[in-house]
C-alpha cells in the first residue's frame, strides 16, 4: 500500500540550499530570543536601580501577628498574598507588562536639595553628541553589539540613558558634551593668547566677550605680536587632538622677512635646521610675491613655542610680521581683524573627524 497520500502530513526534509537556509533561520530565532532576554534582563535592572515598579518586599508587608487571623492557623503569608491575588473586590496591584512600561520619558533627580526632572535619550543620540560619528552610524555600532551600557551590551538603538552611564563604544569610554561652544577669532597684535594675564595686559577674551556664557580657553597660543586664525572652545577633548604633536595638525602662516630670503636659505628650511630644542623642517615652503621675496608663505605641523620666528631667526633673519593664515581647516576669510565668528556644523565636524584633508599623514604612508 502506497504512502503517497500521507506525505503532505509528513515533515519535509531539506537537502542542499533550503537546509542551510532553514539552519540560518533557527540560528537567527535563536539569535532574536536571547537578545530579547537579554533587553528584559537589562530594562528589570534599570528599573530596580530607580525603584520603578519594584515588588513589595517582605519588610513591607505586615507580620504575621499583625494580621486578621486566618482560619486555617497553618496558612502562610504569600498564601494570603495569593488569594488577595484572586479576590475581585480587593485587586492586588501587579507590575504592568513590559509593552505597557517602557522606560520612561523623564526621571527625577535631586540636586542640591531640589528635584528636578532629567531628560532621557537613545542612545545613538548620545554616542552622537559625544563626537563619535552620525547618528545612523551610532545605530549601526549599536546594533553590531560594540556598544555596552555599565558593562552590559546593548543591541536597541532607542535603549533610553540618561547621559552620566558607563558608555563604552569598541571598548573605549565617551562621555556626553553639553553647550559646546566654538569660536574663530582673528587675533590682532598687542594681545596675549591666555585666559588671564597677571601683568593685566589685554588677552584674547576681552575680544570675544558676550559671545559665550559658556568659558572657553584659546586652542594652543600665539605670540603677543602674531596674528592670525586662532581657536577657542571648551571642547577638551578636540583641543587636546588639536594640540598634540602626534596628531600633526597643519598650520599656513605668511611671514614678513627684514630681507628677502635667499636659495639657500630657503632650501635649508626646506630641508630642516637643526634649532636647541632639536630637528625641524617646513613641510611647504613658497614665495608669495615673486617680485618681492621678503614675505614667504609657509606650511609647518610642529606646535613648538615661537617654532616659525626661530627658524629665520637661526637663519639670521628678523620677522617683521607674522600671520597665522590657516589652523587646521579654519581660515580667517570673511574675519576682520580683531573680529570673531562661530563655527558652523560642518567645520566643527571636520575639526572632530579630524578629516585628512589637514591632518598631516604618518611617514610609512608617504612613501
Amino acid at each position: 500500500m502506497t504512502n503517497k497520500g500521507f506525505e503532505k502530513f509528513v515533515k519535509p526534509e531539506f537537502k542542499g540550499a533550503k537546509k542551510k537556509e532553514a539552519i540560518r533561520q533557527e540560528k537567527r530565532k535563536a539569535k532574536a530570543e536571547a537578545r530579547a532576554a537579554g533587553e528584559e534582563a537589562r530594562r528589570r535592572k534599570w528599573e530596580q536601580q530607580r525603584g520603578i515598579n519594584q515588588p513589595p518586599t517582605e519588610d513591607r508587608w505586615q507580620k504575621r501577628d499583625d494580621r486578621k487571623p486566618s482560619s486555617n492557623p497553618n496558612r502562610k503569608p504569600w498564601e494570603d498574598r495569593q488569594n488577595q491575588e484572586e479576590r475581585p473586590d480587593k485587586p492586588f496591584v501587579k507590575n504592568q507588562s513590559p509593552e505597557k512600561n517602557i522606560t520612561p520619558k523623564k526621571e527625577l533627580r535631586e540636586t542640591k536639595g531640589q528635584k528636578s526632572e532629567v531628560e532621557l535619550m537613545p542612545l545613538n543620540k548620545l554616542i552622537a553628541y559625544c563626537g563619535i560619528c552620525g547618528r545612523r552610524e551610532a545605530a549601526e555600532l549599536v546594533k553590531s553589539g560594540l556598544v555596552t551600557v555599565n558593562g552590559d551590551t546593548i543591541y536597541e538603538p532607542g535603549y533610553k540613558v540618561i547621559g552620566n552611564e558607563d558608555v563604552k563604544v569598541k571598548g573605549k569610554r565617551i562621555f556626553l558634551q553639553r553647550n559646546l561652544t566654538y569660536i574663530l577669532l582673528n587675533k590682532p597684535k598687542d594681545y596675549i593668547t591666555t585666559a588671564k594675564d597677571p601683568e593685566g595686559r589685554k588677552t584674547v577674551l576681552d575680544l570675544i566677550k558676550g559671545a559665550t556664557k559658556e568659558r572657553v580657553y584659546p586652542v594652543g597660543r600665539l605670540d603677543r605680536n602674531t596674528t592670525g586664525v586662532l581657536l577657542l572652545t571648551n571642547d577638551g577633548e578636540l583641543a587636546q587632538k588639536l594640540t598634540h604633536p602626534s596628531f600633526e595638525i597643519k598650520k599656513v602662516y605668511e611671514v614678513r622677512l627684514d630681507k628677502p630670503l635667499t636659495k639657500r636659505d630657503f632650501d635649508a628650511v626646506l630641508n630642516g635646521v637643526t634649532l636647541e630644542d632639536g630637528f625641524v623642517k617646513a613641510d611647504s615652503l613658497a614665495f608669495v610675491d615673486v617680485k618681492d621675496k621678503s614675505v614667504i608663505g609657509i606650511e609647518i605641523h610642529s606646535g613648538r613655542n615661537r617654532i616659525v620666528r626661530r627658524i629665520f631667526e637661526h637663519l639670521g633673519y628678523d620677522v617683521r610680521n607674522l600671520d597665522r593664515v590657516m589652523f587646521a581647516n579654519l581660515t580667517k576669510k570673511n574675519v576682520e581683524r580683531g573680529k570673531w565668528r562661530m563655527l558652523n556644523e560642518k567645520e566643527v565636524r571636520l575639526l572632530k573627524f579630524m578629516n585628512q584633508s589637514f591632518v598631516k599623514k604618518p611617514k610609512e604612508q608617504r612613501n
